[in-house]
């Protein structure tokens, strides 16, 4: 039997534990913010890939956003050497998973498993791409013992909030530096017969507008920062999104509306602040003295970082010109260059070939609307060969009841690791 054929076998035969393993995950809460069960999820992915013969190192990103010793940022990174010199193929996982929100018909933290889906906060985004990625691994170890080169297997931090507790803080030490990795899977759930490249820019800014506190029943005292924040949303609404809706780009982006280029209201804070839940009272009389919006600017690769800074910019100095006492501050809170793989990448050819091999079909190749944490591996590590693949349905990432289907994980488990005998298993 060809070795392929014996390591689909191989995956095959694991189906129960890839779904005992996808669920157990599941039931470790990991939510970000805060930052929960960070170790415990580590410690447990740790476990496993020591019994399967990995070297396993626990790292904690000290000082980075949000680590505190309430929530220490934990990572984990696992390495199994080959037999012979050679290349090493890195599978990155974020362990963490955004707030459950309302709407929920399953238990978000249960695992269920119902008509071959299995549901639960974080299962297409992303435990069920990190349970096939560990599962592909070890059923390549079982059928192909003498390999070449290396394979990591990390679950890292803070990915959903910008994974600078994570990828970002790894990449900093040199653990995606093209010395010691050459190849990198980040199994994103952009469903199993896709090759996603990269992904649009992002550009987060804090607008705040300036005013001046007064009794609420003589406003003419005082200046509302409110109404000053209203003119820079309306001279938004009539000029910059329409210009906004003209920018398209070449790059494969999915889904189609997110050809063009974006902003979002990311929220809105104006006046007093919102009581505590169990405060029955109601609001003082004030005008706001102060008023704040965060902006979430996504921009495509033919845009330069600066020309979107000044599309705010002057807005802001339009809304000046014509508003007496207008007053405003600008703050950027976090930036992201686009990054797109070439289609001729080692990795991306492939990841191509072997989704042939396993569906019959050729890959489509995407760009991710939003960022991942192939930025930092891009950006710090300058490892270009990098993309990201994994099961699951994007549309599903976030909303309530999440889940991944069984067969997914079970095809992109064979894709990856066919992935691994194509790079690894060389005389």
């Amino acid at each position: 039997m060809p070795l392929s054929d014996r390591l689909n076998t191989e995956i095959d035969a694991r189906r129960e534990d890839l779904i005992a393993l996808t669920q157990d995950l599941l039931r470790i809460p990991t939510l970000n913010p805060p930052g929960e069960n960070y170790l415990e999820i580590c410690e447990y992915i740790s476990n496993r890939l020591r019994d399967a013969g990995f070297t396993v190192e626990l790292i904690r990103a000290h000082g980075t956003p949000g680590d505190s010793e309430k929530y220490p940022r934990w990572n984990v990174v696992a390495r199994r050497e080959g037999n012979r010199p050679g290349e090493c193929v890195h599978f990155n996982s974020h362990i963490d998973v955004v707030d459950v929100g309302h709407g929920w018909t399953k238990d978000p933290f249960g695992g269920e498993l119902i008509d071959g889906k299995i549901y639960g906060r974080g299962a297409c985004d992303m435990k069920g791409g990190l349970a096939a990625s560990i599962v592909a691994a070890e059923a390549f170890l079982a059928v192909c013992p003498d390999f070449s080169g290396s394979i990591e297997i990390s679950g890292t931090a803070d990915e959903e909030s910008g994974g600078y507790g994570g990828v970002a803080y790894l990449a900093e030490r040199g653990y995606f530096s093209p010395e010691r990795v050459q190849h990198v899977i980040i199994p994103e759930p952009l469903n199993k017969d896709r090759i996603c490249l990269g992904h649009r820019g992002v550009w987060w800014a804090e607008i705040e507008t300036h005013g001046e506190i007064a009794h609420g029943s003589m406003p003419f005292l005082g200046d509302c920062a409110v109404r000053h924040m209203g003119a820079v949303l309306e001279e938004m609404e009539e000029n910059l999104f329409p210009a906004l809706a003209q920018k398209r780009t070449d790059m494969p982006v999915v889904p189609e509306g997110a050809r063009q280029s974006t902003l979002n209201i990311n929220s809105i804070h104006g006046g007093q602040s919102e009581g505590d839940e169990d405060f029955t009272g109601l609001p003082s009389p004030c005008v706001p003295d102060s008023c704040r919006v965060v902006i979430d600017r996504r921009f495509l690769l033919e845009e330069k970082i600066e020309d979107v800074q000044a599309e705010i910019k002057d807005i802001l100095e339009d809304v000046e010109k014509k508003r007496e006492n207008f007053r405003y501050d600008l703050k950027e809170l976090h930036r992201v260059l686009p990054t797109m793989t070439d289609k001729d990448a080692p990795v991306v050819k492939t990841v191509a070939k072997a989704i042939a091999q396993t569906m019959g079909k050729e890959a489509e190749y995407v760009v991710s609307p939003g960022t991942y944490d192939q930025k930092h591996i891009d950006r710090i590590g300058k490892l270009k060969n990098c993309i990201a693949y994994g099961p699951g349905i994007l549309d599903l990432a976030h909303k309530p009841d999440e889940y991944v289907g069984v067969e997914d994980m079970l095809d992109s488990a064979k894709v990856m690791g066919l992935s691994l005998l194509e790079l690894l298993a060389k005389p």
